[in-house]
């Protein structure tokens, strides 16, 4: 075996070899594969092979389009055939709301250039006289689409690789992982069969690999003790089962018919397709556990669980009930195997945290649809520094140090539960919470708050009824206006109107300081440093020129300043702050970083009467002008008290209004809400959530990172020059102008339907021809129809250009207008008092 290689990948299934297979086709000819046991022998061997198009995340459904269109190419260059039945999927509808969310879908898969079609009922029963359809409302079909044998297609990935150059070794286990500065030491141990097991024998060595990549599937939880890391990544028990041969199904076919699709029937909770005359139902249910939570035992090999088909027993009824031909037919064959998870259901793909060149590829849940676009896009991240695509919603870095086994474990369980659940946009899942909560959580709750998620916080997204049942919230998910709605335009009125407050705890919050802080900032970030006492918002750049973070950037001193970023990226930004940071300390000088995010909470409070509400609690020698434009002008920062509380007071506002970021101890939280609470309510102050003040953004052009902004645009892109410095240098500044302007970041009002509002995912169109793709969307109080951000051709985002945005499968009239329509002048934002 060799023992120096440019990259080694580590676990021989259906993502690995595809990983090891792109890394040689991207270039790099020194690239070996390790498997522990025999290549397919995890969770492969035993996956049912379908390929579904469908998800709502824009990242991953490029990833799935790349595999199907990909391993439609094995045969010719391999001679394998990898057994893809292109039979197309069909995924049906029992309500209107499923057929909503199979619009909004649409609307992803549209701005990806996935092809599909909508069938009616009567076309459903047409094309598949089998299938009872009288309780159905529609249906999706993607007809390029189907399902493949796994083990096939990654025996041909695997020949694939080695027609590149890979080389595969066989029962090699990894048993350590050390980083010597320049490149890892893995140390591998031969492993052998002795009754039936696999076990470690005498034989060990040592592979000096310049990059790793870990794909090790159902044994993530032994990748991450040895590397020291949290991984997130735990299986669930899936179980699936195959019945003999249906006689009228083989009627069917004999008759010159083809194959079914793969059917979905979403809200019974399975998939259904076709087997040697038979057909094949795969649950997804209620209450199947999570397992392996800490390891995978030495004597699980590619073994299987035992059943428990009274847990699917309503899936299997309903299968007859959709297919009423299968119920006189017998089970021919059963599987329960495990199937690793994450708790957002998407895989970690990217950088590991806090190590350098190492990648992981792991938490697949759907490992064969996604092995190929992964292994294309890892390889793209890992020789070229970036990928086409942005990667961020993959990376691994989404879910912090505060991760627990439990908390996967439950949150997996529950992933793997909502496979079929309806996927509101506004869905805000139960499972281990509350979890991170801020000191003033209780007394919001009690004050009608319904709480999201970010990043393990509770945040409140809007104020419901003080008598609201607990069902509330998720009785008022919707993919049009929710009954949440009406209570989020009350809050955005209050704001423009009056004064709101918002709680922003959750915000990243690091302090950067040292003799070499300001020489590392000015390189790291794009805009030019703010004076001592003021702020400035800027980007970190990546390598290639896009948008790595935004960051508000508070200088307290000369070589001392407070970073707040993005609330749901603490350990994505701090873990390129700090890789940034020690890369450069040579040139620059000691930097010293702290992340204080849970040290510091943070309310906003915003709108024409917030100096009002201020200035009823602030202690100061001239409590009169302390919040003036002389003392606190815009964009600076100043140390105050409010009441007994010192607070870190930044005078910004995301919703576009007069207003100030309270950044105060958290041990303190609790009285300084209830100084706001007395102070406010003299000048009808609202508690307002974030809905709200995503609304009120837009209505400002204000950016969002993970929408508008990312790693497949340029802040340029973003049209963002005035936080561009092009007189420094910076970090991807040269990258960034040679990219040019490819797509432009604008605004756009649209007179859509009055019961419905875009959510960020719609195509654009001009005419019959799709130009572009909105990244968020809502509605406007201060111009009373829907709000969207998005991309267009630079020449079409201009304002007063007429385009149409498609939701619920029809086209709306929209306008591109000015930046920040609303105050465009930043009249409010400046007002003195």
């Amino acid at each position: 075996m060799k023992t120096h290689v440019k990259a080694l990948v580590v676990g021989g299934g259906a993502v690995g070899t595809s990983i090891a297979y792109h890394l040689a086709g991207a270039g790099w000819d020194d690239v070996v594969l390790l498997e522990r046991d025999e290549l397919t022998s995890g969770s492969t061997w035993h996956a049912a092979g379908l390929l579904p198009y469908f998800n709502m995340s824009y990242a991953t459904t490029h990833i799935h389009d790349y595999s199907i269109k990909y391993y439609k190419t094995l045969e010719e260059e391999t001679g394998l055939n990898a057994g893809f039945s292109v039979v197309g999927n069909l995924r049906m509808a029992q309500s209107s709301a499923r057929m909503d969310e199979y619009m909004l879908y649409a609307s992803t898969a549209e701005t990806c250039g996935v092809p599909f079609e909508w069938l009616t009922p009567a076309q459903i029963k047409e094309r598949y006289p089998l299938l009872r359809t009288d309780d159905l409302v529609g249906a999706i079909f993607h007809p390029t689409d189907g399902y493949i044998n796994p083990a096939d297609v990654t025996m041909a990935m695997a020949k694939g690789a080695r027609q590149r150059g890979v080389k595969i070794e066989r029962k090699w286990q990894v048993d350590s992982y050390h980083w010597t500065g320049d490149h890892w030491d893995v140390t591998v141990t031969k492993m052998v069969e002795k009754g039936g097991n696999l076990v470690p024998s005498d034989e060990q060595m040592v592979i000096h690999a310049e990059h790793v990549v870990t794909a090790t599937g159902n044994h993530a939880q032994r990748t991450a003790k040895l590397l020291g890391l949290k991984i997130p990544a735990i299986p669930v028990e899936h179980q699936y089962i195959v019945t003999e041969p249906d006689p009228a199904l083989v009627d069917w076919r004999k008759a010159g018919n083809p194959e079914h699709p793969v059917l979905r029937d979403a809200d019974a909770k399975w998939y259904v397709r076709e087997e040697r005359g038979g057909w094949i139902l795969g649950p997804y249910e209620r209450n199947a556990p999570a397992r392996f939570e800490y390891n995978v035992p030495d004597s699980f090999r590619a073994d299987l669980f035992p059943l428990d088909l009274e847990r699917i027993e309503e899936e299997y009824m309903s299968m007859i009930h959709r297919i009423p031909t299968s119920e006189t037919v017998g089970l021919k064959d059963d599987f329960n195997g495990p199937i690793c998870y994450t708790p957002d259901g998407n895989p970690l793909l990217g950088p590991a945290p806090g190590l350098r060149n190492m990648w992981l590829a792991e938490g697949f849940s759907f490992g064969i649809t996604a092995a190929g676009g992964a292994g294309y896009y890892l390889a793209q991240l890992m020789v070229e520094g970036e990928a086409e695509i942005d990667m961020a919603s993959l990376d691994p870095k989404r879910y912090g140090s505060w991760m627990t086994t439990e908390y996967a474990a439950r949150k997996n369980e529950e992933a793997y539960e909502h496979v079929y659940i309806l996927h509101h946009p506004d869905e805000e899942r139960p499972a281990c919470r509350p979890l991170r909560t801020a000191p003033a959580y209780d007394r919001q709750k009690a004050l009608g708050a319904q709480f999201g998620c970010v990043n393990g916080w509770e945040r409140p997204n809007y104020y419901g009824p003080l008598d609201a049942p607990e069902t509330f919230d998720h009785d008022a998910r919707s993919f049009r206006r929710g009954a949440w709605w009406p209570h989020a335009v009350e809050e955005a009125k209050a704001i423009r109107e009056g004064v709101g407050l918002i709680d922003a705890t959750a915000f990243t919050k690091h302090v950067v300081k040292g003799p070499g802080a300001t020489a590392f900032l000015d390189w790291f970030t794009c805009n030019r440093l703010p004076r001592v006492g003021r702020i400035n918002l800027t980007y970190a750049l990546t390598d290639h020129g896009t948008t790595r973070t935004e960051y508000t950037i508070v200088r307290l001193d000369e070589d001392e300043y407070y970073l707040v970023s993005a609330g749901a990226w603490t350990a994505y930004d701090s873990d390129y702050l700090r890789k940034s940071a020690e890369d450069k300390a040579a040139e620059f000088g000691y930097i010293e970083i702290q992340d204080v995010t849970t040290q510091w909470g943070v309310f906003a409070i915003a709108g024409p009467k917030s100096r009002d509400v201020l200035r009823e609690i602030v202690k100061d020698a001239d409590p009169a002008t302390v919040l003036g434009n002389k003392r606190f002008p815009w964009l600076s920062c100043r140390d105050i008290e409010l009441g007994m509380c010192p607070v870190r007071a930044i005078r910004v506002a995301y919703t576009g209004e007069l207003g100030w970021e309270l950044h105060h101890p958290i041990e303190m939280q609790a009285y300084l809400w209830d100084q706001l609470m007395v102070a406010g309510a003299k000048h009808d102050m609202k508690l307002v959530g974030a809905r709200a003040q995503n609304w009120l953004r837009q209505e400002k052009s204000y950016r969002a990172f993970g929408n508008e902004l990312g790693r497949d645009a340029t802040p340029l892109e973003a049209d963002l020059p005035r936080f561009v410095d092009l007189s420094k240098r910076f970090h991807g500044k040269e990258a960034m102008e040679s990219l040019g302007i490819r797509s432009k970041c604008c605004t756009l009002l649209i007179d859509g339907p009055n019961d419905a509002d875009p959510w960020g995912r719609e195509a654009l169109y001009d005419g019959d021809t799709r130009v572009g793709r909105l990244t968020s969307g809502g509605y406007s109080v201060a111009f009373g129809k829907s709000i969207g951000m998005g991309y267009l051709r630079p020449d079409l985002a201009v304002p007063g250009v007429k385009l149409q945005v498609r939701m619920f499968g029809e086209l709306w009239d929209a306008e591109v207008v000015e930046d920040s329509p609303y105050d465009p002048k930043n009249e409010a934002i400046r007002a003195d008092g």
